[in-house]
């Protein structure tokens, strides 16, 4: 944990104020393997409000101090910042909470993750059904964590009866949790359409701030989900994957956020696949086939700055 050894801690006020601003709060969603430290650095310069990290598996977390230097990597400029955890009991979570408190703005339940493993394991979507549980993760939290400000949050997929998640996101609110995202699919739903009508069910139950997750790919998605729903936020993953600059307004990634990439990830010592996977995702939309064919087969830094430098210029 970057810094964590140090112990510095970083005090950025209420992030619920975020939500005060008259606009969606913009959010880089959870991504594993992509939304580590480098790439939230980088969508941070472009607009974005809030970053989460990918999910953690808490009980491996608070076992390991190898998984807690690996897992969760930050910096005094990685704020504010969501540290996400999957877990099955109240008390590994506080535990888990306890422990990144003092480098982060909130902690949140995964209670959507709808893969096999995660939810054979009891994490993840499987949650959405066990709302007592959810709700007693949440106040064990809220009652561990000495700072008032801290923020407690959960994600969640919808159910096909709606009214159970009508039920589960009020019995959060009830227990302390300071917003919910919601992923507007079920668990079994992949590449459907997404049930704005159920966010803005959701979003009109309930009195506490609710973010929109799902097919986020421009600034026109913010503004028509916003619309449709209602919404206090809006969250992200693959179109920032795409365009870390689309908060920013960016149709496609400029050039100088490509460029932003190269210095982040190299500045942060990103390992050559992480570096090189999210450069095929931006680039994919700015290059031709056989580009593409070309840049995908790359296999090492220096290759990837030659070729851009080759293909693009400098900015």
């Amino acid at each position: 944990m970057t810094d964590v050894h140090n112990k510095i801690t970083m005090d950025s006020g209420n992030i619920m104020d975020l939500f005060n601003r008259g606009r969606p709060v913009r959010v880089c969603a959870p991504m594993v393997r992509y939304s580590k430290l480098a790439f939230r650095c980088l969508v941070r310069k472009y607009d974005c409000d809030v970053c989460f990290t990918p999910m953690i598996i808490a009980a491996d977390f608070m076992r390991s101090a190898k998984a807690r230097d690996s897992e969760f990597t930050t910096n005094k400029t990685d704020r504010p910042l969501i540290v996400q955890f999957a877990a099955k009991d109240a008390q590994t979570l506080a535990d888990a909470a306890c422990v990144v408190s003092p480098f982060s703005d909130g902690v949140d339940l995964n209670c959507g993750c709808p893969q096999r493993w995660a939810v054979s394991e009891g994490y993840g979507a499987c949650l959405i059904n066990k709302h007592e549980l959810v709700k007693d993760m949440v106040r064990h939290v809220r009652n561990q964590i000495d700072n008032p400000n801290y923020a407690v949050s959960i994600k969640i997929r919808i159910h096909k009866d709606l009214r159970r998640t009508v039920d589960l996101c009020q019995k959060a609110a009830a227990a302390g949790v300071s917003w919910i995202t919601v992923h507007g699919r079920t668990a079994d739903e992949r590449h459907q359409p997404v049930h704005y009508d159920a966010i803005k069910t959701i979003k009109d139950s309930l009195s506490i701030p609710v973010i929109a997750n799902g097919d986020i790919k421009s600034m026109q998605d913010v503004e028509a989900t916003y619309a449709l729903t209602g919404v206090d936020g809006v969250m992200a993953a693959r179109g920032l994957l795409a365009n870390p600059a689309m908060f920013a307004g960016y149709e496609e990634t400029p050039l100088q956020c490509v460029w932003d990439w190269v210095d982040t990830a190299v500045e942060h010592g990103t390992p050559f696949s992480c570096f090189h996977h999210h450069l095929i995702y931006m680039l994919e939309r700015i290059t031709s086939q056989p580009e593409r064919r070309l840049f995908n087969n790359l296999s090492s830094t220096s290759a990837v700055i030659d070729f851009l430098h080759n293909t693009y210029g400098s900015t």
